[in-house]
C-alpha cells in the first residue's frame, strides 16, 4: 500500500501520522496542571504505602509475630532519584538544548544536553531501582497482598513521576498565548 504523492512528506517516519489534538488556547495550562496532578498522585501513592507500613499489623493467620516487612530507607531511594531527575530535567532551559537564540558559548548546548541526559538517567535509575526492590524485597519472598502493595506503590510512584516530567516538558515547550515571536 502506498500513499498518494499529495499526502507524502519525506520527513515523516511512520505511515500513519500522529493525530492532531486541538486543546484550544489553554493547552499549556492544562498540561502544567496535569503534570502537577501526576506529581501529587505519585507522591500520595508512596506516602500511603509508607503510612500503611508504619501501622501494619501481623498477618491474621499468625497474630503473635510482627509484620514480615516494612517500608525502609531503601524503598525511599528510588523516589528520591526520580524526583531529583525530574527537577534536573525541568530546570534546563529548553532553548539551550535546541541550540536556539545564539548563546555565545558553543559548549553551552553540549553541557545542557549532558545535564538533560543525567536527569533522564536519574529517572531511569529510580524506575529500575523500584522494580528491583519490588522483585527482590517483595515478590521473591511471596508476601501477602497487603505487603506487596508497598513495592507496587514504589514502582507506580516512579512511573507517575516520569510521566509528570514528560508532560511538564512538553507543555512548557508549547508556546504560550502571551508569547510573541518577532523577527526582523
Amino acid at each position: 500500500m502506498s500513499l498518494p504523492r499529495s499526502n507524502y512528506d519525506p520527513r515523516r517516519v511512520c505511515l500513519t501520522p500522529f493525530p492532531a489534538f486541538d486543546l484550544g488556547k489553554h493547552r499549556r495550562t492544562m498540561g502544567i496542571y496535569l503534570a502537577g496532578g501526576l506529581f501529587a498522585l505519585a507522591n500520595w501513592t508512596f506516602l500511603d504505602a509508607a503510612i500503611l507500613s508504619a501501622h501494619a499489623h501481623a498477618p491474621q493467620s499468625v497474630p503473635d509475630i510482627p509484620p514480615p516487612v516494612h517500608v525502609s530507607f531503601v524503598d525511599w531511594v528510588p523516589g528520591f532519584c526520580s524526583l531529583l531527575g525530574m527537577l534536573v530535567i525541568n530546570l534546563i532551559d529548553k532553548d539551550r538544548v535546541r541550540g536556539e537564540e545564539g548563546f555565545g558559548d558553543s559548549g553551552a548546548v553540549w553541557r545542557a544536553r549532558l545535564i538533560l541526559f543525567i536527569g533522564f538517567a536519574l529517572m531511569a535509575g529510580g524506575l529500575a531501582g523500584s522494580v528491583t526492590i519490588l522483585v527482590l524485597k517483595y515478590y521473591i519472598h511471596e508476601y501477602e497482598e497487603q505487603y506487596t502493595y508497598y513495592g507496587y506503590a514504589n514502582v507506580s510512584q516512579n512511573v507517575a513521576l516520569m510521566l509528570s516530567a514528560i508532560v511538564l516538558w512538553i507543555s512548557q515547550s508549547v508556546g504560550s498565548e502571551y508569547e510573541y515571536n518577532l523577527s526582523i
